[in-house]
């Protein structure tokens, strides 16, 4: 299946979850479970992701999350199919989802993990220093994400859009960290995070 594909599904569930999400046009009545279960829709009911390109929130430190929901909900870090969710969340609702997802426990995907890219992926992240911010688990702290166990597919996407200049909101630190690495250098990046 295309990326783009890929994309117009997510889109689709996306748009899904606008609609359970709003319940007729009340986000305001809803509770943090109502919500919980709309973010399961395409975050995995237990915080891990099944669908390609959509990351898994299981596990994530707390503030990294609160910091993006918040910059989603202000418009700093633009994702389409976000948007209608987070718009009209309060402060108190950014905390409870982001106290939420940090307590669960991170999964490893069904995706297939190439042993040879995590050994190169483990050199890169040696060289790049990875650890210095995501620490030496990879499990992320305060605004860093944690990348053990996240989605591959989603890995790859993410690190090319900052490599690119591509994703909005997004860290500069990052984007010196990953400036001139090929496709395959972030896969290889991207299979040893997951493998962690």
């Amino acid at each position: 299946m295309s990326r783009l594909a890929r994309y117009g599904r997510s889109l689709a569930f996306g748009l899904a979850a606008a609609v359970l999400w709003s319940g007729g046009g009340c986000a305001q009545a809803q509770s943090i479970a109502d919500r919980i279960q709309t973010c399961g829709v395409c975050h995995g009911e237990d915080g891990n992701s099944r669908m390609p390109d959509i990351p898994s929130l299981a596990g994530q430190p707390e503030f990294f999350v609160l910091n993006q929901l918040f910059l989603m909900r202000e418009g700093v870090r633009r994702i389409e199919p976000m948007a209608p969710l987070v718009k009209d969340l309060k402060d108190e609702d950014l905390s409870a989802l982001a106290s939420h997802y940090a307590k669960l426990p991170p999964k490893a995907s069904d995706e297939r993990i190439d042993p040879e890219l995590v050994k190169r992926g483990a050199e890169l992240a040696a060289a790049k220093r990875c650890a210095s911010c995501h620490l030496a688990t990879l499990a992320g702290q305060e605004q860093m994400p944690r990348l053990a166990r996240q989605r591959v597919d989603y890995l790859i996407y993410s690190l090319k859009a900052i490599r690119d200049g591509k994703r909005s909101g997004g860290d500069t630190i990052m984007s010196v960290a990953v400036a001139g690495l090929s496709d395959a250098d972030l896969a290889a990046l991207a299979h040893y995070a997951a493998s962690h």
